[in-house]
């Protein structure tokens, strides 16, 4: 009886042989720690990113797995939805579909809101959340020629709990959490899956710069996750299909609670002012020692 329980319970994992995987953003930290595991597991990965070296460099070197060797990188802005519909067109020419959609896309800024420019806070909401519900809008046909059509987002935690030096990092990630529950709940009667990955501060690119100018120093509470862990997160998405998963689900049972009262943010938050300074320090000094930082004329500089 038990066996059979556990039978009826087991979920089948996912089949990455010959899947024809596309990921936006895909040259960044978490997005090509997703693409060497999908592609090492025989995906076909298309990687689209504005950054043509860093993705090329990716492509080619990109495990091939048990499956085809044939990776492919496009290099646009998906803000332009001329050029989402350009990389649509091409992914529709060599592949004629798309099975797994990754929207990876993302961006922040230190500025803090009262110094903002509105072109810049209207730049941020369009990278974080009108440019994946573009692409995702525009992918459909390609989603739908697929058996087995899913679509996977990072979010970020931001998009439940309030950062008081990105706020309108924030507002893009609550509402692209909320527009993408949404959509889930559309698409799934014609067998399009959506979920979504909601990750905490993690090792990338994006993160270093903002230890360089300040950042949100809740940011810097606890020790950060690689991008591979993310990637694994994704993965699991894949083989067991819900709305939202996270990295850390301890961290993101306490953010909820938190959440479930709202006033209490201005008691609780001074609490980990002194926490997220140090570990600021920390992460800074980390990021020196291991060259991805650099002192230039006394200012720290990205390396690379």
């Amino acid at each position: 009886m038990t066996g059979g329980l556990k039978r009826f319970g087991r979920q089948p994992r996912f089949l990455y042989r010959d899947k024809i995987i596309v990921v936006t953003g895909g040259a960044g930290g978490i997005g090509s720690a997703f693409a060497r595991r999908a592609a090492a597991n025989g995906a076909r990965m298309v990687i689209v990113d504005l950054d043509e070296v860093r993705g090329q460099a990716l492509v080619g070197d990109l495990p091939a797995g048990d499956g085809p060797a044939e990776h492919l990188f496009l290099r646009a802005d998906l803000t332009i939805p001329e050029q989402i519909a350009g990389v649509l067109e091409r992914i529709n020419d060599r592949l004629g579909r798309i099975d797994v959609l990754v929207n990876n896309t993302g961006m922040t800024s230190t500025e803090r809101f009262g110094d903002r420019s509105l072109a810049s806070m209207e730049r941020e909401l369009l990278v974080n959340t009108l440019s994946p519900l573009y692409v995702t809008r525009l992918a459909l046909p390609l989603l739908r020629r697929s058996a087995d059509p899913r679509v996977i987002t990072t979010v970020s935690l931001a998009g439940i709990f309030p950062q008081a030096e990105t706020p309108i990092y924030c507002g893009s990630k609550f509402a692209l959490r909320g527009a993408m529950l949404s959509i889930a709940v559309d698409l799934r009667p014609e067998g399009i899956k959506v979920g979504s990955v909601l990750p905490s501060a993690t090792d990338t690119r994006m993160l270093h710069m903002e230890a360089i100018n300040g950042g949100n120093l809740l940011q810097f509470q606890d020790p950060l996750q690689a991008p591979s862990v993310v990637a694994k997160t994704m993965m699991s998405l894949l083989d067991r299909p819900r709305l939202e998963a996270y990295p850390k689900p301890r961290e993101s049972y306490l953010v909820r609670a938190v959440m479930a009262v709202p006033n209490s943010l201005f008691f609780l938050l001074p609490f980990f002012e002194g926490k997220g300074i140090k570990g600021h320090q920390d992460y800074v000094a980390k990021l020196i020692e291991r060259g991805d930082i650099i002192d230039v004329d006394g200012r720290l500089e990205l390396a690379g």
